[in-house]
């Protein structure tokens, strides 16, 4: 099983975004039973709140599901256990190689590492800024460029 966990501050907006998102694209090419994704934050401000409401109503649009989703605060134990760990920013990314210590932190990325056409490296924060449709753009191109980085890494 190929595992991704998504990594943002609260995990209410841009971490379930990107969880949504490739869960729908790994469901439509019949992959969901090879590739598994899921979502925390750094933070635990949030935990046990679902997607914030500009996540959902955005994702809602797109026809793309958040049911089930609530925030969670990543865990050190599972940076050894999902091969990749993307994160949305660099403060969080950051946050991720300090929780690892001397962990190997070689499966930690950002999601705009994936992308080449863009030259913004981190992913804003919607919840401060309040543009959900940058966000989504951002992190749709992101997820369509992982997604093909893992399908042509595992053979898939």
């Amino acid at each position: 099983m190929i595992r991704v966990l998504f990594v943002c501050l609260g995990n209410i907006c841009r971490s379930p975004m990107a969880e949504a998102i490739l869960r729908d694209k790994v469901a439509q090419a019949g992959l969901s039973d090879v590739i598994t994704v899921d979502s925390a934050g750094t933070g635990d401000w949030h935990i046990g709140e679902p997607p914030h409401e500009g996540t959902t109503d955005l994702l809602s649009k797109k026809k793309i599901s958040v049911d089930g989703m609530k925030a969670r605060q990543v865990k050190k134990e599972e940076l050894e256990t999902f091969q990749y760990i993307v994160a949305m920013d660099a403060g969080n990314l950051g946050e991720l190689h300090k929780l690892a210590g001397l962990t190997n932190t070689s499966s930690i990325s950002r999601l705009m590492d994936y992308v080449e056409e863009f030259e913004i490296e981190d992913v804003p924060d919607p919840y401060f800024t309040g543009n959900f449709d940058e966000v989504y753009e951002m992190v749709e191109k992101g997820c369509d460029q992982l997604f093909k980085h893992i399908r042509e890494e595992s053979g898939l």
